[in-house]
C-alpha cells in the first residue's frame, strides 16, 4: 500500500513539474513574441520568400504561443499589407522574390502580384530568384524588373492540365458503392462514381474553364516579360524553356545565376558596396512591423468577413464554413453603429445546402440595413455562390473559380459486397417508413424518389436565390447552372459576377455603397484560441497520430486522394458542391 502511494506521489510530482515547465515555456514564447517590432537599416530588401501554406486569413493573435503547436499558415491579407506599406517604407529599397513551390491557389498569386505591381509604381525594383519555377511560382515572378534561374534549375512552363480518377469499376468489383442523386449535366462531383471515363460535359467545362484561367495567367506574363501571347503558347507547347540556357534564350528569364551572384545584383541595386552585406528583412519578420501601421483608418468601419473552406453544418473554423461564426459574424457587424458596409471574401467550393442557405438568409438581413460586397477568392463555387450571390456587388479575380450553380446527393451503399462477404441485414419498424434506407440492402425506388424530391427542390431554391441576386429570369439562371463551373472572366462576361478585382477593389466599393471616404477596417470572424484548439485536439491525439502516420505511409499525393474520398463518403444531406479539385502548379 506504501508502494502504491509512493509511486502515485511520483507520477503527481512528475505531472505538476511538467506543467511548470511546460507553462513557463510558453510564458516565455509570449514574452518573446510582443517584442518590440523588427528593425529594418537603411538600404534594406524585403525578401519575400512564403514557404508555408496561405490562407486568405488566420483570424489568430500572432501572439498566442499555442501557435507554436500548429503547422505555420500565412494570410494573404497580411502578406499584402506588409507589400503595401513597404512601398511608403523608406528603408525598403526593393523586393527580392526567392520563393519555390508556392502554396498557394492561383488567384491568391494574382492578388499579390497586383500588391506587387502597386509596389514597382513607385519606383522601386523587384528582382526575381528561384532554383526552380513550377507554373504558379513563375507567374508570380513575372511581376519582376529581372528573373534569375539557377544554373541547375528548371522551368515548368507547359500549360495547364486536369486529372480526374473514376471509380465505377473498383465499385462494381466490390460491391461497395456511392449511391448518387444529381440534378446539372455538369454536376460532375458525383460522375466518377457512375462511369469509368469523363462525359462530354464535363471534358468541355473542364476545357473552357483551364483555357480561360491559362490565357489570363498568359496574358499577365506577357506584358511582365513583353513576349506575344503566341510566343509564350509555342514555349510551353515545346518545352522551350525546360532547361535554363532555354529559358534564357526563349526570354523567360534574364541570366542563368548562382545565388551569391544574385545576391550582388541585389547589391548593385540598392548601392551597396560588394564587400558589404546586404541588408535584408524576411518578410514574416516584416509583417509583424507592418501589422502596427494601418491603411485604411477613421471612425467609420468596414467589416471584411472571411468564409474560407467546406460548407458544412456547425459552427466552423478556420478551415470550415459554419453557419455557427459566419452568422455570427454578420450579426456583429450589422449590430455595430460604426460598422457602416461587408465584404464577405468567399474562398469555398461548397458543401451543405442548409448551411448555405442559413448564410444566403444572414446576408439578405444584413443587406436591408448596410451594403453587402462579395470579394472572391481562389474559388467560390456551389454553396460558395449560393451565399455569395444575394449581395449587393460581386468581385472575382479573372482566375476565381465560380458558378457550379447544382446540387446533389451521395449515400454509400455495400449490399453487394455484404452479400458477397455473407452478411445479411434484417429490419423491423414500427410504421411503412421507419426503416427507409439500409447500408445494407439496394436503394428502393420509393427512396430514391423521396431523395431526389428533396434535389429538385433545394435546386428550385438555388435557381431563385441567383434569379433574385442577379435581377435575372428563372431561365436565364438556369441556362447559367445546370452545375456549370465558369473562371471570373467568364463569370463577368455572363453576369454572374459584377466585376474583376481584388479584396482592396471590393472595400473600396463597399465604402463607396455606404457614402463614406474616411474608414477603417474590421475583420471577422475570430476563431478559438491556440489553447482551445489544443485542448480539444489532446481529446483526439489517438485519431490525429492514425491520421499522420497514413499520410506518412501513403505520401502527400495518394493520401490526398483519400482524403477527397473521406470526405465525400462524410457527406451528410444535399449537398451545393464544386465538381472537382483542381490544383494548378
Amino acid at each position: 500500500m506504501k508502494f502504491l502511494r509512493n509511486l502515485l506521489a511520483a507520477v503527481l510530482g512528475s505531472l505538476i513539474a511538467f506543467g511548470i515547465v511546460f507553462f513557463m515555456f510558453l510564458i516565455f514564447a509570449s514574452l518573446a513574441s510582443t517584442e518590440e517590432g523588427v528593425s529594418v537599416k537603411d538600404d534594406s530588401v524585403l525578401e519575400l520568400k512564403i514557404p508555408y501554406p496561405v490562407q486568405d486569413y488566420t483570424g489568430n493573435s500572432d501572439d498566442d504561443p499555442f501557435n507554436l503547436f500548429y503547422e505555420p499558415v500565412m494570410g494573404l491579407d497580411e502578406i499584402i499589407h506588409a507589400i503595401h506599406i513597404a512601398a511608403e517604407d523608406d528603408d525598403i529599397k526593393g523586393i527580392s522574390l526567392n520563393n519555390n513551390f508556392l502554396m498557394a491557389g492561383i488567384s491568391q498569386a494574382q492578388a499579390i502580384r497586383k500588391a506587387l505591381e502597386n509596389f514597382k509604381s513607385t519606383g522601386k525594383f523587384i528582382y526575381a530568384y528561384g532554383d526552380f519555377y513550377m507554373q504558379k511560382d513563375y507567374y508570380l515572378a513575372t511581376v519582376a524588373d529581372s528573373i534569375f534561374l539557377n544554373p541547375l534549375g528548371g522551368l515548368d512552363f507547359k500549360g495547364l492540365a486536369a486529372e480526374v480518377l473514376f471509380f465505377k469499376d473498383i465499385q462494381d468489383k466490390t460491391g461497395i458503392k456511392m449511391e448518387v442523386v444529381r440534378h446539372g449535366k455538369y454536376k460532375s462531383a458525383v460522375e466518377p462514381f457512375l462511369d469509368d471515363e469523363m462525359s462530354p460535359e464535363n471534358r468541355e467545362q473542364i476545357a473552357a474553364l483551364l483555357e480561360s484561367v491559362w490565357e489570363s495567367m498568359v496574358t499577365e506574363i506577357s506584358e511582365g516579360r513583353e513576349l506575344s501571347a503566341e510566343t509564350l503558347n509555342s514555349i510551353a507547347d515545346t518545352l522551350g524553356a525546360r532547361l535554363p540556357d532555354y529559358a534564357q534564350a526563349s526570354g523567360l528569364v534574364d541570366g542563368v545565376l548562382y545565388a551569391d551572384e544574385y545576391e550582388n545584383r541585389l547589391k548593385l541595386a540598392t548601392g551597396t558596396d560588394l564587400e558589404d552585406k546586404q541588408p535584408v528583412v524576411d518578410v514574416q519578420d516584416y509583417m509583424k512591423r507592418s501589422s502596427k501601421r494601418k491603411i485604411y483608418s477613421g471612425k467609420d468601419k468596414v467589416a471584411v468577413i472571411y468564409a474560407q473552406g467546406d460548407i458544412m453544418y456547425g459552427e466552423g473554423g478556420p478551415n470550415i464554413v459554419g453557419q455557427g461564426l459566419i452568422t455570427k459574424a454578420l450579426r456583429k457587424a450589422r449590430e455595430n453603429s460604426q460598422v457602416k458596409a461587408v465584404v464577405l471574401r468567399v474562398n469555398s467550393p461548397g458543401g451543405s445546402a442548409i448551411t448555405s442557405d442559413i448564410i444566403w438568409r444572414e446576408v439578405e438581413l444584413t443587406k436591408e440595413k448596410i451594403p453587402v460586397v462579395v470579394s472572391m477568392g481562389n474559388v467560390a463555387a456551389s454553396g460558395g455562390y449560393y451565399i455569395a450571390v444575394g449581395a449587393d456587388k460581386i468581385f472575382a479575380e479573372p482566375t476565381s473559380i465560380t458558378g457550379s450553380i447544382g446540387v446533389f446527393g451521395t449515400i454509400p451503399n455495400i449490399s453487394e459486397f455484404a452479400e458477397k462477404i455473407g452478411i445479411n441485414a434484417e429490419q423491423v419498424g414500427t410504421n411503412l417508413n421507419s426503416v427507409d434506407y439500409s447500408l445494407f440492402e439496394p436503394m428502393s425506388p420509393q427512396f430514391r424518389g423521396y431523395v431526389k424530391e428533396g434535389i429538385e427542390e433545394v435546386y428550385e431554391t438555388f435557381l431563385r436565390r441567383v434569379s433574385d441576386g442577379r435581377n435575372i429570369s428563372m431561365a436565364q439562371a438556369d441556362s447559367l447552372a445546370q452545375g456549370r463551373v465558369w473562371s471570373g472572366v467568364e463569370a463577368k462576361e455572363l453576369g454572374l459576377v459584377d466585376e474583376l478585382g481584388g479584396l482592396d477593389d471590393a472595400i473600396v466599393a463597399a465604402a463607396e455603397l455606404a457614402d463614406i471616404e474616411e474608414f477603417g477596417i474590421r475583420k471577422y470572424p475570430r476563431f478559438k484560441s491556440g489553447f482551445a484548439r489544443f485542448m480539444e485536439e489532446m481529446a483526439s491525439a489517438r485519431s490525429d497520430g492514425v491520421q499522420t502516420q497514413l499520410q506518412e505511409e501513403m505520401g502527400q499525393e495518394l493520401y490526398s486522394v483519400f482524403s477527397e474520398l473521406k470526405t465525400v463518403v462524410q457527406q451528410r444531406g444535399i449537398q451545393a458542391r464544386l465538381p472537382y479539385t483542381i490544383r494548378i502548379r
